[in-house]
C-alpha cells in the first residue's frame, strides 16, 4: 500500500496599484476586478485545504491497517510480521524520496537480541523425585503443566542430583539471615519458599506486607547460582495459600450479600413492570456470574502452579534448570525429612528469624529442562532529509517504534490469551504519524536548515531496545542532534487532550509548545520531565531536548482489542499536523534549543502490589488520579468507581497523581477493605474497594 503525494498549490499573491492621478472609474474597476479574482480562488483554497486534509487521513488510515493487519501477527519480535513492518516503513520512506542508503545501502540498522523464549519439546521438560525407600512417602509422578511447569527464568540442562531444602532462598546481612549458612548446595537441588519470612503488618525485617527485592525471583535464582545449586524447585509458601482464599472467600461473601440487598430492594419497592424485572434480572445475572466465578475459585486448590512466564522470561545462568512444583508435591517430603509441615516450618523462622535449611537425606531429583531461546536480527528504519546551509550538520530527529507484543505474552495484560495483539494505537498510530510527517517535510518546496532524521525504531515493547541501540551506534554524532520528537499511542485523541512530555527539557519548549498550539487546538496538558517509557528517554539520556506526544491510555492497552477501527484518524491528522510544525519550527530556529535537565518521576517502589483495576487517565490536568476507565469485574468497578471519576484519597492519603496513587497502594494487601474518595461531576463520592490479588 503505497502514499500519493500530497497536491501542493503555489501562493498566488494579487498586486493592486493605485494612484490618486489613476482616472477614479479605472482605479475603481480594477479594484473590483482583483477582488472578483480573490473571490474566484478562496472556494478553490478551501476545496485544496479539505482535499488535502482528506488525503492526509487516507494515508493515515491505509499505515495504520496495514501495520495492525493479522497478517503482521502483532509485529512481535521474531515474526515475519515484524520484517514486514519494516519493509512497509522502508519502501514509502522510499517513495518520499528521502535518503535511505544508510546502512550497507539499506535504511536498516541491524542488531541481534533474543526472542521471548519457548518451551522446548515436553519430553525434554521433565522432573522426577526419588525417596530413600522404606518408610518415605510416596510422590505422585509429575506431568507438566498438571503439578509442576519449567519457567523461561531458568536455562536448559540434565540434572541427577540430591535434594536440599534452602528455606526462602535469602542471604540477607542487613537482617543477620542466611538461608544458605551451614548448607552445602553445590551440585545439588534447591527446594525453595516463595517470598520471605515475617510477611506481616508492621514488620521491621525485609519490607512486612510489601515484597523486597529478596523476594524477587531473579534475585532467589542469582543466589542458588552464586551457591552453585544444580537446579532450583520453587514452591508456593504459606502466606500465598492463606491470603489467596481469605480474599476470594470475603469478595464471594461480599457478592453474595450485594444479591440479598437487591433482592430485598426490588421487592420492596413494588415495581412489576417488564421493564424493571428485566432490569432486575440483568443485574441479578451478572451477581450470579460474579458468585459463581469466586465459587469456582474457593474450589479451585489455592496451591496453583505458576505458568512458563509468569516468574519472567529474562535468564541469566542459561543451564540453571528452574521448575515451579506444587506444594502438595513437595510437602511429604519436607514433613517426613524434616519432623515439621511447610506451614510449621515457616511459622518458626517467623517467630525467631532463624532459618531452617537442611539436606532432604536420601531423597534426589532427576530431569532436564529445556527453554529456547532464538537469537534474532532485528532493525531501526532510518531515513534523512538532508538541510541546506550553515545548519545543516545539526540534527533533529523524529521517530516512533513500530514493534508491538505479537501474541501476547509477557508485558500483554490478557496474558491468559494468545490472540494477535495488533496494536493499532500502541503503535501503529505512532508509526503512521511518523510516515505522514515525513511525507509533509519531504514535500516542501524549500529545504529546511537542519538535517532531518526519521527513526522507526523496533524492540522499544522489551525495553526501548532499538532507541537505545541508536544513540550507543549513531549515524549522525549525537553532540549534532538538536531535539528529538517522539510519538507514542497518538490514535485516541478524545476531547482534544493530548500530553505533551518534555516541555521543560529546553529552556523554550513551553513556550514553543504554547504558541504552535494557538493554531490547532489541543487541550495540552504539559509533562516536564523527559523521562517516561519510550523512545524519547534514551535520547534525553544522551543530553538532546524532547517533546513526547501521547493521546492517552485505554482498557484496550496491551490487548487483542487495540484494534484499528478504535482509531481516531482525524485526531491523528491533527497531531501529525502539530507535530510538523514543531520540526519545521525546530529545524529553521536560528539557536539551537538549549538543553535542561529535570527529574525522573518519583515513583512507589514496585512489588507485587495487589490489583485495583483503574486505566488512569493520563491526559488530564485533574489534581488527583482521574480515571480513563476501570477494568471490567476489577476492584473499582465492584466498588462502583467509573471511567470520568477522579481519585482524590486513598486509604486516607492524599492522592494528587499517579505517584501518589502508586506510593498508597504500594502500602495495601490484598484483601485489604480500603476506603477511597473520588470527584464525580463535582460531587464528592466514598467508595470501599476490596483488593485483589496481585495479577
Amino acid at each position: 500500500m503505497s502514499y500519493t503525494r500530497r497536491l501542493s498549490f503555489p501562493r498566488q499573491t494579487v498586486l493592486m496599484h493605485y494612484s490618486p492621478m489613476l482616472c477614479p472609474r479605472i482605479a475603481h474597476f480594477r479594484l473590483l476586478f482583483a477582488l472578483a479574482a480573490m473571490l474566484a480562488w478562496a472556494p478553490a483554497a478551501i476545496s485544496a485545504e479539505k482535499e488535502s486534509s482528506a488525503a492526509s487521513s487516507e494515508r493515515l488510515l491505509g499505515a495504520v491497517e496495514y501495520l495492525a493487519s493479522d497478517e503482521l501477527e502483532g509485529r512481535g519480535i521474531g515474526t515475519d510480521g515484524l520484517d514486514k513492518a519494516a519493509e512497509y516503513i522502508a519502501e514509502q520512506f522510499r517513495s518520499f524520496g528521502l535518503q535511505t542508503e544508510l546502512f550497507d545501502g539499506t535504511p536498516f540498522q541491524k542488531f541481534t537480541v533474543s526472542a521471548s523464549p519457548e518451551l522446548g519439546p515436553k519430553e525434554q521438560n521433565r522432573l522426577a523425585l526419588d525417596g530413600p525407600g522404606g518408610d518415605a512417602p510416596d510422590v505422585p509422578e509429575l506431568k507438566l503443566g498438571e503439578n509442576f511447569n519449567t519457567l523461561a527464568v531458568g536455562g536448559s540442562a540434565r540434572f541427577e542430583a540430591p535434594l536440599v531444602f534452602a528455606g526462602y532462598g535469602i542471604t540477607a546481612p542487613e537482617h543477620d539471615y542466611d538461608d544458605y549458612h551451614g548448607l552445602d548446595v553445590k551440585g545439588k537441588v534447591a527446594v525453595i519458599l516463595r517470598k520471605e519470612p515475617r510477611q506481616s503488618k508492621g514488620a521491621e525485617e525485609f519490607n512486612g506486607e510489601h515484597p523486597s527485592q529478596h523476594a524477587l525471583f531473579a534475585t532467589k535464582i542469582e543466589n542458588a547460582a552464586k551457591h552453585g545449586a544444580a537446579a532450583i524447585v520453587f514452591v508456593n509458601d504459606h502466606h500465598e495459600l492463606v491470603n489467596k482464599l481469605a480474599v476470594e472467600r470475603q469478595a464471594w461473601l461480599k457478592a453474595t450479600q450485594e444479591l440479598a440487598e437487591l433482592t430485598k430492594k426490588f421487592s420492596e419497592a413494588g415495581d412489576t413492570s417488564d421493564e424493571a424485572f428485566r432490569k432486575h434480572r440483568e443485574e441479578v445475572d451478572k451477581l450470579l456470574e460474579t458468585i459463581n466465578a469466586h465459587a469456582k475459585n474457593l474450589d479451585a486448590p489455592a496451591d496453583a502452579l505458576l505458568a512458563f512466564e509468569q516468574a519472567g522470561d529474562d535468564a541469566k545462568h542459561d543451564d540453571l534448570p528452574v521448575f515451579f512444583v506444587k506444594r502438595s508435591v513437595i510437602e511429604p517430603i519436607i514433613r517426613s525429612s524434616l519432623g515439621a509441615s511447610l506451614a510449621e516450618i515457616e511459622a518458626k523462622i517467623d517467630e525467631d528469624l532463624q532459618p531452617r535449611s537442611a539436606p532432604l537425606e536420601g531423597w534426589t531429583a532427576s530431569g532436564e529442562a529445556n527453554v529456547v531461546r532464538r537469537k534474532v536480527e532485528i532493525k531501526n528504519v532510518i531515513a534523512v532529509l538532508e538541510g541546506e546551509g550553515p545548519l545543516a550538520d545539526e540534527t533533529v530527529v523524529v521517530g516512533a517504534h513500530y514493534d508491538h507484543l505479537g501474541m501476547g505474552g509477557a508485558g500483554s495484560l490478557a496474558p491468559w490469551t494468545r490472540d494477535v495483539h495488533n496494536g493499532a494505537d500502541d503503535n501503529a498510530s505512532g508509526t503512521a504519524a511518523l510516515l505522514e510527517v515525513a511525507h509533509r517535510l519531504a514535500s516542501r518546496d524549500t529545504p529546511l536548515p537542519r538535517r532531518v532524521v526519521f527513526m522507526a525504531f523496533t524492540g522499544e515493547e522489551r525495553g526501548l531496545l532499538g532507541s537505545a541501540h541508536y544513540v550507543k551506534n549513531p549515524k549522525f554524532p549525537l553532540e549534532d542532534m538538536v531535539a528529538m520528537i517522539n510519538m507514542d499511542m497518538v490514535g485516541r485523541l478524545d476531547d482534544d487532550k493530548l500530553v505533551v512530555h518534555g516541555t521543560g527539557t529546553a529552556e523554550n519548549f513551553d513556550e514553543l509548545v504554547e504558541r504552535l498550539n494557538r493554531e490547532h487546538g489541543f487541550q495540552i496538558i504539559k509533562k516536564e520531565s523527559g523521562y517516561g517509557p519510550s523512545d524519547h528517554t534514551s535520547f534525553y539520556a544522551k543530553g538532546a531536548p524532547v517533546l513526547h506526544l501521547f493521546t492517552g491510555t485505554h482498557r484496550d492497552y496491551h490487548r487483542p482489542s487495540d484494534d484499528t477501527h478504535k482509531i481516531n484518524v482525524e485526531g491523528m491528522r491533527r497531531v501529525s499536523d502539530f507535530v510538523k510544525d514543531i520540526v519545521v519550527e525546530i529545524a529553521s530556529a536560528p539557536e539551537r534549543p538549549k538543553y535542561v535537565k529535570t527529574e525522573r518521576p518519583k515513583t512507589a517502589q514496585r512489588g507485587r502490589w495487589p490489583y485495583f483495576g483503574s486505566i488512569p487517565d493520563y491526559a488530564s490536568d485533574a489534581e488527583g488520579l482521574a480515571l480513563n476507565d476501570v477494568a471490567k469485574d476489577g476492584p473499582a468497578e465492584k466498588a462502583g468507581l467509573k471511567g470520568g471519576d477522579v481519585i482524590v484519597e486513598f486509604g486516607g492519603q492524599k492522592v494528587t497523581g499517579i505517584e501518589d496513587f502508586a506510593a498508597a497502594l504500594s502500602g495495601q494487601k490484598a484483601g485489604d477493605k480500603v476506603k477511597v474518595k473520588a470527584l464525580r461531576d463535582g460531587n464528592t463520592i466514598t467508595v470501599e474497594v476490596t483488593l485483589d490479588p496481585p495479577r
